[in-house]
């Protein structure tokens, strides 16, 4: 079998164990979230931050222009000056909670990517989450790291390889937005 094959069979297998009913719960407390105003933060380093703007995008324009209340959804890697500032300025694993500080209430919705689940900078955010009674869900591989353990709703990938993890986070993106935007 070719790398191809390879690489496309180990990414079947791990679309094939998703958690379905957690995706299904993701998506009630995203659509809760938006019926009620509140808002919906999301963060990851990497590709994972890439993840984060994607779904940002997604929810902010293609799911909040079919009528019905927007979504009001901030992904807290956009902003690069603050977070060069408070990366300089305080420290790298600050990146995320100090934004959540100025903006996070009980009731609003974060969601972490994190592919090993054991980025500081991820988890300090989920910390003061946690703290504010947001609710927390949390997208990571391998074996979940402490992130899986943190928040109120976890989907684990089932690969130990980041590219696949990556991949399938993608594709968890699009099955959440995609449900708001078609429906």
């Amino acid at each position: 079998m070719d790398h191809a094959e390879s690489y496309l069979e180990d990414l079947q297998q791990a679309l094939a164990g998703l958690d379905l009913a957690v995706v299904h719960q993701v998506r009630a407390a995203l659509g809760a979230a938006r019926e009620a105003g509140r808002q919906v933060f999301v963060c990851g380093n990497g590709g994972s931050s890439s993840t984060a703007s994607h779904m940002a995008n997604d929810l902010g324009k293609g799911a909040s222009q079919g009528g019905g209340a927007p979504f009001k959804i901030i992904a807290l890697t956009d902003n690069v000056a603050w977070m060069t500032a408070l990366a300089n300025d305080m420290s790298y694993e600050d990146v995320f909670v100090e934004q959540l500080r100025n903006f996070a209430s009980a009731g609003d919705v974060l969601i972490a990517i994190s592919g090993s689940g054991n980025s500081p900078n991820v988890l300090k955010a989920v910390e003061l989450a946690n703290e504010r009674g947001l609710t927390t869900v949390g997208w990571t591989g391998f074996d979940g790291g402490r992130l899986a353990t943190m928040v109120d709703l976890s989907i684990v990938v089932g690969s130990h390889h980041m590219g696949r993890v990556e991949d399938v986070h993608v594709v968890l993106m699009h099955l959440v937005c995609y449900y708001f935007m078609e429906k």
